[in-house]
């Protein structure tokens, strides 16, 4: 493992999930419990697109998909650490909108592998 790829990996999934994190708790604030991941995944969508587009540089298909891996790991274990452990929900934690959310941690760093991908393979 090369340290660009720790830095791509583990440094920006921790600090997207971070965010996901911390956005929960400003819209504790406004939304009911039950639909804030309905609120938050629009921009976490744009801000997941924005750092893998801004600050990967690979073009390698097979590295998105690395990537993809452990965002997607990297969730699940944070999720269940610090929301289902830490702050017990009490209607559950896990709904249509948190496998949603674990399926484009999956998906989306693979739509701008391949994008890059085919954009660099016609030059």
């Amino acid at each position: 493992m090369t340290k660009q790829f720790l830095k791509d990996s583990l440094l920006w999934g921790f600090i997207l999930w971070l965010i996901g994190y911390a956005l929960g708790f400003v819209f504790y604030a406004f939304v009911p419990a039950n639909i804030i991941g309905w609120y938050i995944m629009p921009i976490g969508i744009i801000i997941t697109l924005f750092a893998a587009f801004k600050f990967i540089k690979s073009t390698s298909l097979q590295y998105y998909l690395q990537i993809a891996i452990v965002w997607t790991i990297l969730a699940m274990i944070l999720d269940y650490i610090f929301l289902v452990q830490l702050l017990k929900p009490v209607d559950g934690y896990y709904k249509l909108d948190v496998y949603i959310y674990y399926a484009l941690c999956l998906i989306l760093p693979l739509l701008v592998g391949w994008y890059k991908n085919m954009k660099f393979s016609k030059k």
